[in-house]
C-alpha cells in the first residue's frame, strides 16, 4: 500500500492535478462562506431598517392625544 502511495506522490502530473482540485474545492467552500456571511449582513440591515419604521411609528401613536386615538381606533373596530 505504501510503495502505491509512494507512486502516486512521485507523478508530479498527479500531484499537480490533486493539489488543484484541492484549491478549487477550497475557494468554492470560501466563497459559498462569503456568500452566507453577506446575505446575514443583508438580513441584519432590513431587520434594522424595519426596527427604526416600527419605533417611528411607535413614537408617531404615542404622540397622538388620546382622543385622536380612540377616534382611529374605532375605525378598526368591528361593530
Amino acid at each position: 500500500m505504501s510503495a502505491l502511495l509512494a507512486g502516486l506522490l512521485a507523478n508530479k502530473a498527479l500531484l499537480g492535478f490533486l493539489a488543484s482540485v484541492v484549491g478549487a474545492l477550497c475557494w468554492g467552500f470560501h466563497q459559498r462562506l462569503a456568500g452566507a456571511t453577506a446575505e446575514r449582513a443583508k438580513q441584519a440591515a432590513a431587520e434594522t431598517a424595519a426596527r427604526a419604521v416600527a419605533d417611528q411609528v411607535q413614537n408617531d401613536i404615542g404622540a397622538l392625544p388620546a382622543d385622536a386615538v380612540r377616534k382611529e381606533l374605532k375605525s378598526w373596530a368591528r361593530d
